[in-house]
């Protein structure tokens, strides 16, 4: 058990220097804290917070307590002449930077509302600037999805607002939302702890902000790319000068550089708290040692250059030394975790084996900012070793282990049987064995019959244990998975809190990756037999691609100017109708009879391509079978 992941010794919560930094520059909150959507629900609600204003109880981590109540402190903020930030009013900042005739907005939010009232925030106090630029530091949701909400597709189209963001960008973004979408919203309400009750004995906060609102879901494409560093541009009169850091907390992520306020946007690679190699909603696995070399070349380029810091979420770093340090000490916080991960791994420790005797240098673990409220240093080892090594530790033992219904009665009935399991379980939670017991009783709760007495009480003790980890957790993201899981447990499936493929994120798709969602969704062992090919002509496009389904894969290609066999069906139709009908439940019949859409060969064939289609379960069972 480690101190930076659960409580094993309470944190001191004396003011720090943290406490001023958070409310330096205070212009003015948003009051009430609440933003509504058109149908009048509530997509954001940071005043549920209010509660962290009072002494840290017993039911939260003290310092997880102390990060809540930082991250909670909402409303417009001066970082420095010509630089302001709106926090608390989503998971992420919004960053304006005054120009010579409007104002510049960084990472509009999640949401199109939230974005929306963090402007006019804005506006209230600093005048009716219109909105010259807007610039996506990465390619996470909570960086771009509440464009919308301060600038229309329109005046971008018309050229009245740039929209920067790195290489990769819409690729990757659209990607993450749609790929393994269903699954990582599904976890993504654990992670958040979208469903639970704020309050000392729930939702307190993700560490990172407080949670994600929960409105509408934006994409404006970007009009400029950034693809090197160094790369200078000037917007609305402010010169800006970018470094690109593929790979480090996103794939396609930039921090810049503003010289004529000497400030440092450093995105979300250096925050105050270790950030994820791997979140717990799941992603693929981020590169720490690439994230730390690219901490040292931010220092190296721009440190001495500067007077304040800012990212993306949390407050600002003041004074050159200062966040030279708070730089240098993140550097080397992700360095430190790789290469001692993978020093013991070539020893032929194991990811859990290094995970749970791994120590931080000293001063690296008695910095705030290095302490594990989002990311830990637990699963982040975990996450090194999957990146290098994969899931399995080279022991035979593991190689060919059953899943988990299986292996659970088996366990179940070499330990005496389900009644005598709980019985002990119940014993080594009174002893404090919170892990073990939490271990045994998944045990029973997958190999009993959810009709028995004996699978209720195993169900009533879990959640009680899941409960009391997640009290001890200073890690935001554990606590809420330990309490969302108990929630669960005794209240039913929260489902899917937030989905991830709103209209704008489908709508930037690209043919090829429709194609890719699409194929992602063929039930293959019911398609083995079912050759379909079908061409598309996407008329608006001047583009053929040919879907093939053989062998129970689905695998598309640009026919070019190639010889193929002919199709099964060919269809034409414009890009927009073709994601309407594969993705948004388009009718193609009535597409066909007004002409939207032509077909030639055997229309039925489509009927068929799509009967094989299955439909992804937002509400898939996490804690129990």
């Amino acid at each position: 058990m480690e101190s930076s992941d659960i409580a094993s010794d309470p944190v001191s919560t004396e003011k720090t220097g943290d406490e001023t930094a958070a409310q330096r520059g205070f212009i003015a909150a948003l009051e009430p804290g609440i933003v509504t959507a058109d149908d009048g629900s509530v997509v954001w609600d940071n005043d549920s917070y209010g509660f962290l204003a009072a002494d840290c109880p017993p039911t939260v981590h003290p310092s997880l307590w102390r990060q809540s109540r930082l991250a909670a402190k909402q409303g417009l903020f001066e970082v420095c002449e010509g630089i302001y930030q709106v926090r608390g009013l989503d998971l992420s900042n919004m960053t304006l930077i005054e120009g010579e005739s409007g104002v510049i907005v960084i990472d509009p939010l999640v949401s199109a509302e939230t974005a929306a009232a963090a402007l006019a925030l804005y506006r209230r106090h600093r005048g009716e600037r219109p909105v010259t630029g807007v610039i996506y530091t990465h390619s996470h949701v909570d960086h771009f999805g509440g464009v919308k909400g301060v600038i229309t597709p329109e005046a971008v189209a018309a050229g009245q607002c740039p929209v920067l963001a790195p290489a990769g960008f819409i690729a990757h973004a659209v990607s993450e939302n749609i790929y393994a979408g269903t699954a990582m919203a599904r976890r993504a309400g654990y992670m958040y702890g979208a469903a639970l009750p704020r309050g000392p004995r729930g939702g307190v906060g993700s560490g990172l902000g407080q949670t994600t609102s929960l409105g509408t879901v934006t994409v404006i494409r970007p009009t400029v790319t950034i693809s090197e560093t160094g790369h200078i541009e000037t917007v609305d009169g402010v010169e800006i000068e970018f470094q690109l850091t593929p790979g480090t907390e996103a794939p396609a992520e930039m921090n810049f550089y503003f010289p004529q306020h000497r400030a440092l946007c450093m995105a979300e690679n250096a925050t105050h708290t270790l950030h994820n190699l791997l979140t717990l909603r799941g992603a693929l696995v981020r590169d720490p040692h690439v994230w730390s070399s690219y901490l040292t070349e931010s220092i190296n380029l721009y440190a001495h250059r500067c007077d304040v810091l800012f990212a993306s979420h949390h407050w600002p770093t003041w004074g050159t030394a200062e966040l030279t340090e708070f730089l240098r000490q993140q550097r080397d916080l992700y360095g430190y975790l790789h290469d001692q991960t993978l020093r013991r791994m070539n020893q032929g420790w194991t990811g859990s084996e290094i995970a749970e005797t791994f120590e931080l240098p000293p001063a690296l673990a008695q910095a705030w900012h290095t302490r594990g409220y989002y990311g830990s240093v637990s699963h982040n080892v975990k996450a090194i070793y999957q990146r290098y090594m994969g899931w399995f530790d080279g022991n035979p033992a593991h190689l060919w282990e059953y899943p988990p219904v299986e292996s659970a009665r088996r366990h179940i009935e070499f330990m005496g049987g389900a009644a005598e399991v709980v019985r002990r379980a119940r014993e080594t939670l009174a002893a404090g064995d919170l892990r073990w017991a939490a271990q045994v009783l998944n045990y029973v709760i997958f190999a009993e019959p959810a009709d028995s007495a004996v699978y209720a009480e195993a169900v009533a003790l879990q959640a009680d244990t899941f409960e009391q980890l997640g009290f001890g957790a200073e890690n935001a993201t554990w606590r809420n998975f330990y309490l969302t899981g108990a929630y669960e447990l005794r209240n039913g499936s929260i489902g899917t809190p937030a989905g991830t493929g709103g209209t704008d994120i489908l709508s930037e798709l690209t043919i090829e990756q429709l194609f890719d969602a699409m194929a992602l969704r063929i039930d293959g062992p019911r398609a083995w037999d079912a050759p379909v090919v079908i061409d598309w002509h996407i008329s608006d496009e001047g583009t053929v691609r040919r879907t093939e389904l053989r062998n129970g894969l689905l695998v598309h290609f640009d026919c070019g100017d190639g010889i193929f066999d002919p199709p099964d069906a060919s269809f034409t139709m414009p890009r927009t109708v073709l994601l309407g009908v594969l993705l948004g439940g388009a009718n193609l019949l009535e597409a066909i009879s007004n002409g939207t859409v032509t077909v030639t060969g055997d229309a039925m064939k489509l009927g068929e391509l799509v009967g094989y289609l299955d439909a992804p379960d937002p509400d898939f069972a996490i804690v129990t079978p």
